[in-house]
């Protein structure tokens, strides 16, 4: 492929097929990042973007931090990959125990994945293993939640609840059901935090039972803040009606964690603010800030001990695992980005500019008329923005371009809804700054 002279802007922009991107349109007006640093990006000639998005979700400690990327450096130096079929490396275990150190209750295991999806995928198959070595290998069934994303795998989608994440692949994985969302814009509009109005919507789970039978349910998997939908947090209680209705009935509750940890809900899990345990949490994006990939499943003690039970010295029992779990680079890049949400308190300072975060978003309530609803949890934001009748998703669409090229600030979106999930780096003035971008984005576009 041929580049520019400056090395960096290709020439030729049609080989590269893009993930959930409108490629052409996308080329003909790309939006190009070149560089990073603490919270900006930076255009191939120089132009800086403030990134509210912590990329994807996942830079939570800002980008290009020295002390990860001299973790990796040293690293790759020292150590470019163990396979962890039948051998390990030390920072496997190190990194393991860091994370179970950081989960609640008897989370105390660590099973490494490469992604959110693959993490999904795996909890998905331990819930199975787990009822299979515990004699009730009927259980079979998974229960996900209506807008709920776990992911791109088949056993993600699923799962999960957004319809053109599902529709074109065919029948998926069978036996599955869903529960209904838990958004309600008449009773919960403009809430911050934790809406008022919604537990009595985890009943669901009850009539889910008796139409299938609980003795054919393995697990139920929630977000506890469903994030890539657009931001909607846990009405007060709904988790813990979850945990409960699960108990009675012998289910494992998944928490999908991907988003909510490593302190973007001002905790090292959304499970810890809470104050609910479930069965297994999956995580990924910021245990490593974004720098290398990485995943993996968290799982209580009870669930480890059922399948590992009295396991003869040569037996597998948990047939399962990827090339590149716990991946020295990873493993370095993690232990690297717990170190500095340690040192620099960054859950802490995620918590405490929550208010603050949540004070300014709701402003742009009284400065733009189109918006019809925001919605704020920990260091995350939506604002539901007026569709174009019969366009939906034209008016975010509008809101990603106008905001790169012409305000300098890296927006997310779903459909019409506009994200805001700043890396935990941010002070106020970052805050103060992105909403004032926000809110000239979405005037501009209504």
């Amino acid at each position: 492929m041929a580049l520019a002279h400056d090395g960096v802007t290709p020439n030729d922009l049609d080989p590269l097929w893009l993930p959930f991107t409108p490629n052409d349109s996308f080329k003909r007006r790309p939006r190009m990042i070149a560089r990073a640093k603490g919270m900006h990006y930076y255009t191939p000639e120089g132009r800086e973007i403030l990134d509210a998005t912590a990329g994807l979700w996942c830079c939570n400690a800002g980008h290009g931090r020295d002390p990860i990327v001299k973790a990796v450096q040293d690293q790759v130096a020292e150590l470019d990959f163990a396979p962890v079929f039948q051998y390990a490396h030390p920072k496997a275990f190190e990194t393991a125990s860091r994370i179970a150190a950081l989960a609640p209750s008897d989370l105390d295991h660590v099973f490494f994945a490469n992604s959110g999806s693959e993490a999904v995928d795996s909890a998905l198959k331990i819930a199975l293993a787990y009822h299979r070595y515990n004699g009730d290998g009927t259980r079979t069934r998974f229960i996900g939640r209506e807008r709920g994303y776990h992911g791109v795998g088949f056993g993600g989608i699923s799962v999960g609840g957004m319809v053109n994440n599902r529709k074109f692949f065919g029948p998926l994985l069978a036996g599955t059901d869903h529960l209904p969302h838990t958004y309600n814009r008449d009773e919960q509009a403009f809430t911050k935090g934790e809406p008022e109005w919604g537990a009595h919507l985890a009943d669901e789970l009850e009539n889910i039972v008796a139409l299938h039978d609980a003795s054919t349910i393995a697990a139920v998997i929630v977000e506890p803040m469903a994030g890539s939908t657009g931001v909607l947090p846990p009405p007060k209680g709904y988790l813990k009606r979850l945990r409960e209705i699960c108990d009675r009935h012998g289910i494992l509750l998944i928490f999908d964690e991907v988003i909510c940890a490593f302190g973007r809900l001002g905790a090292s899990f959304a499970a810890e603010r809470y104050g609910v345990i479930p069965d297994m949490i999956c995580f990924a994006k910021g245990i490593t800030s974004g720098v290398i990939p990485m995943g993996g499943v968290i799982c209580r003690n009870h669930v480890h001990d059922v399948i590992n039970g009295e396991a003869e010295d040569h037996e597998i029992r948990l047939f399962h695992g990827y090339t590149y779990s716990a991946h020295p680079m990873a493993c370095a890049a993690a232990l690297a980005t717990l170190n500095l949400y340690r040192d620099e308190g960054l859950f802490e300072n995620s918590k405490r500019l929550e208010p603050v975060f949540a004070d300014a978003c709701h402003s742009v309530r009284d400065k733009c008329s189109s918006v019809q609803d925001i919605r704020t949890l920990g260091l995350a934001a939506a604002f539901d923005v007026e569709p174009i009748e019969g366009k939906p998703g034209k008016r975010g669409y509008d809101a990603v371009e106008y905001a790169f090229h012409d305000v300098g600030i890296m927006l997310r979106v779903s459909g019409d809804t506009i994200c805001l999930t700043p890396p935990l780096i941010a002070t106020e003035d970052h805050i103060a700054e992105m909403v004032e971008k926000t809110a000239k984005v979405i005037a501009h576009i209504s």
